[in-house]
């Protein structure tokens, strides 16, 4: 918001045509033109000092506040408007682009008790600028003011791994309470966005070790079950062999055939072994069977 501003160009412009013409008009009265030139002459020169006071221009994007004699006159923009010199004033030029504003909140204490720091952004646009040049002074500073407040209510009522796991959830919180106090003086606050969460170091190595001993509990129970799969496998396979004892010959010669085909040992078997490995005992169990 600001009060000042130098002339626009177009009044410039006027002003310097309006003075070319005064000249013209003095030097018409020099020439015999008499008092009527001079006249003229000086209510151009007159009239080229106050274009730039009394022609305004507005931005697209901007609104002027207008008094007249300290009331109220009008919001005017964008475009070009005139006021009357020493009469109006325009106390505040207000830029309607949605704009941002930084915030934080250090060593705030969340609900568990842990300080923490929090970076936010808060994305705002001017909705009535009526009531942002007289309903507040500075609502650029207010408005910092009212975040970084909203932010530390907010952290204050929440719980340090809900602030961590959910900001989607802040960020609407955020934007609702700051919208509220805002909406009074003309100011929409469009989105908030919490950028970063601090934690203390100490706590974050307590906090790695916590995930890493739950990641070593899930990993264990998942290890602990496939360990029992295996061995209602096992247990499945013993009763097979048991009512199949030809089965588990085949078995037994298939472990010695993989064991020898790789390393090309030499396994040494008793008697009583190699007879019951037998081709033809197997087919003739297998009959059986």
């Amino acid at each position: 918001m600001g009060s000042f501003r130098g002339p626009n160009q177009v009044a410039v412009l006027l002003a310097m045509l309006t003075a070319l013409a005064g000249a013209l008009s003095l030097w018409w009265a020099n020439s015999g033109g008499g008092p009527v030139g001079i006249g003229v002459a000086v209510a151009l020169f007159i009239t080229a000092a106050l274009i730039p006071r009394a022609l305004m221009m507005a931005n697209q994007w901007e609104r002027a506040v207008v008094l007249r004699l300290g009331r109220l006159k009008g919001i005017y923009g964008p475009g070009m408007f005139v006021i009357i010199p020493f009469i109006d004033q325009i106390p505040a030029w207000l830029d309607q682009r949605i704009q941002t504003t930084e915030f934080n909140a250090e060593q705030a204490l969340s609900k568990d008790t842990v300080p923490v720091d929090v970076d936010a952004v808060v994305f705002w646009q001017i909705h009535d600028p009526e009531r942002a040049a007289l309903e507040i002074t500075d609502y650029r500073s207010a408005i910092s003011r009212v975040a970084q407040t909203s932010l530390r209510e907010m952290v204050g009522s929440s719980l340090l791994s809900t602030l961590l796991s959910d900001r989607k959830l802040g960020d609407e919180r955020l934007r609702e309470e700051i919208g509220r106090k805002t909406a009074e003086w003309g100011v929409t606050a469009i989105s908030v966005e919490i950028r970063d969460i601090g934690v203390p170091d100490a706590l974050q190595d307590a906090m790695s070790r916590e995930a890493q001993a739950q990641r070593e509990a899930a990993a264990r129970v998942h290890l602990g079950d496939a360990e029992l799969l295996v061995a209602q496998k096992f247990v499945d396979a013993a009763e097979i062999y048991a009512t199949s004892p030809a089965a588990l010959q085949l078995r037994a010669m298939n472990i010695i055939y993989e064991t020898t085909k790789e390393r090309g040992a030499t396994i040494l078997m008793p008697t009583s072994m190699v007879d019951a490995m037998n081709p033809a005992a197997l087919l003739a169990a297998a009959k059986r069977v």
